[in-house]
């Protein structure tokens, strides 16, 4: 069942853009700097409507954004609030609706150790986990992630491969934004973007 649907998208730098994703795979979208892979990231999260064409997520627009227990986003600037600590920060989105905290998470994500910092007092690294793990609090129907293993080691990158495949198998559409190999490689789909076009899907 197809999950995410984009027909006949064009903005700013996407032109014609059309594809199908459905649940519980992890969907790599891969280009170039300026192919578009960001602008497309939005217009899924429904932070942006297309110029023409469509997108819908679960047979609704995309646009407006809709709940986070849909559609969540990790962004690349990562809008934190740097006074709360990065449990708080995780959990936001879950103490909002009222349900279980993110303890979870935070070891998945090597994060359990500075639970109780404040994410500003914290290192860039540290702050993207923080920033994927409230994305992946409510086991969204697609979580969208934009360069999700940027200021990471390579035992940090394993871990947030790792919660992806997690966020997968509990059936989330995790669709990544990336130029990191490591990710593309372990991808169920790869869009390739080339100024603004899908050139291939595997």
């Amino acid at each position: 069942m197809t999950l995410v649907e984009v027909q006949s998208v064009s903005h700013v730098v996407l032109r014609d853009v059309t594809l199908s994703l459905s649940s519980s795979r992890l969907a790599v979208l891969a280009g170039r700097s300026g192919s578009g892979k960001s602008t497309l990231c939005h217009l899924i999260a429904g932070v942006m409507r297309p110029s023409s064409g469509s997108v819908s997520v679960a047979g609704r627009a995309a646009f407006p954004t809709p709940d986070w227990a849909t559609v969540s986003l990790l962004p690349q600037r990562l809008a934190l609030e740097p006074s709360l600590s990065v449990a708080e920060n995780v959990s936001l989105p879950a103490a909002l609706l009222s349900r279980s905290s993110a303890g979870p998470l935070l070891d998945q994500l090597g994060l359990a150790a500075i639970a109780s910092r404040p994410a500003g007092d914290t290192s860039l690294g540290e702050q993207q986990r923080t920033a994927l793990a409230r994305a992946l609090v409510l086991t969204p129907a697609v979580a969208v992630l934009d360069e999700p293993t940027a200021h990471q080691d390579d035992e940090h990158v394993s871990l947030v491969l790792d919660a992806m495949r997690a966020a997968v198998e509990r059936s989330t559409l995790v669709i990544v934004a990336t130029h990191d190999q490591r990710v593309i490689d372990v991808a169920d789909t790869v869009i390739r973007l080339t100024s603004g076009r899908v050139e291939h899907v595997a």
